[in-house]
């Protein structure tokens, strides 16, 4: 049975995902990390090992003892910049370096999945491996598969990947067919005035006053011009301008996030939050300049025959009364959707546990994985290997 094969390797697979984060490291930066998947994938016997994308990445192709299709499973490496507060003898020992979005129980999952495929090559096709760097915000997916084009090199007939998720039961799983996470872009507006004293201000363009009006009218149109049923989330978290008390200032700059949970929808909202922050600068005889961000997920949509297939493997390791399957959709978004673009496939959620520190939320100082459903997520892989024979 593969998960009480998979529940033997425990102790190993603790002690890997722990010194995972008793030394975490950034996106792109996860050198340490990288050595640490090839030193275990050549002791599990996996032959074929690139290291050629992501800058940190590694691919790996485990072959089944028969042709088939080639089945993509895909782990995030990555730690976060937090100074950790945990107490236990794991704790991070980076300062300001913390995985406390359990990238290191991902990536120590596949690893377990590695490990168990390579030993046990009774499936058809090949499994290839991505372990992905700099999900967290820098572009990792997006650096691979648009960029650098890995699916083109890795072509696979469909994707995979796991993420957990506190508050969730340990041995459950929860997943939802289309739209599961939303897209995430980046937003900065500049507003361009004319300095002047704080006493005179008519003899100045105060930019701070259009900032305010764009901030007030970013919430009207998200409330008034779209449908209330389809999710819009717009958070500006920055807003800069002047030095000091008795000067206006000469620009403004103001920066957020928006999301939504379709392609349709955030494409309007981007023509009209360019035509909001124009013309009100204009209103003010001021230049005000909406741009995007470099990075942008899109929404992470899963497949239905995948998400089947996903159902399915995950039913026969826990029990269909312990799989969720029409999970209420997220406004936090996931960089795997860039595979998803590319690829069918399904993401989705292993539960991590209720109870302290493991009901934690995610990037939060006193977060924690929960070692103990790591058999779980590696079996969950290892079924979907072995659902296409």
């Amino acid at each position: 049975m593969i998960l009480q094969q998979l529940k033997e390797w425990l102790a190993e697979a603790t002690t890997i995902r722990q010194q995972f984060h008793s030394y975490p490291e950034l996106g792109f930066q996860e050198h340490k990390t990288q050595q640490k998947i090839i030193e275990l994938l050549k002791k599990y016997g996996v032959e074929h090992i690139d290291t050629r994308f992501g800058k940190t990445g590694v691919i790996a192709v485990i072959k089944g003892n028969r042709s088939g299709s080639s089945i993509g499973l895909r782990a995030d490496m990555d730690a976060l910049p937090i100074q950790e507060n945990n107490t236990f003898n794991h704790k991070s020992q980076i300062h300001n370096q913390m995985h406390g979005c359990g990238h290191d129980g991902h990536t120590t999952m596949l690893l377990m999945a590695a490990k168990y495929l390579a030993l046990h090559r009774d499936f058809s096709g090949q499994a290839v491996l991505f372990f992905q760097p700099a999900e967290e915000g820098l572009g990792g997916a997006e650096t691979m598969v648009v960029t650098e084009k890995v699916l083109e090199h890795y072509p696979v007939d469909a994707i995979y990947a796991l993420h957990n998720w506190p508050n969730l039961p340990v041995g459950t799983f929860a997943f939802r067919k289309k739209n599961i996470m939303a897209s995430s872009d980046r937003l900065f507006i500049t507003i361009k005035g004319k300095s002047g004293h704080a006493g005179l201000p008519h003899r100045s363009q105060d930019p701070l006053l259009v900032a305010t009006h764009i901030y007030q009218g970013i919430q009207g149109l998200v409330s008034r011009t779209f449908n209330p049923l389809d999710p819009v989330v717009i958070s500006i978290t920055q807003i800069h301008a002047g030095q000091t008390n008795n000067v206006i200032a000469d620009e403004a700059k103001m920066s957020g996030t928006f999301r939504t949970h379709s392609h349709e929808v955030r494409n309007d909202l981007i023509k009209k939050l360019q035509l909001l922050v124009e013309n009100i600068g204009k209103a003010f005889d001021m230049e005000a300049i909406f741009e995007l961000g470099q990075i942008h997920h899109p929404v992470t949509i899963n497949t239905d025959l995948e998400t089947d297939i996903a159902i399915t493997a995950a039913s026969a390791i826990v029990g269909k009364e312990n799989v969720i399957t029409d999970i209420t959709p997220m406004m936090t978004a996931e960089d795997f959707s860039h595979f998803l673009v590319h690829c069918q496939g399904c993401y989705g959620f292993i539960g991590n546990g209720t109870e302290a520190p493991y009901n934690s939320d995610l990037h939060n100082s006193f977060y924690d994985f929960n070692d103990a459903i790591i058999p779980y997520g590696a079996s969950y892989f290892v079924k979907i290997i072995h659902a296409y024979q």
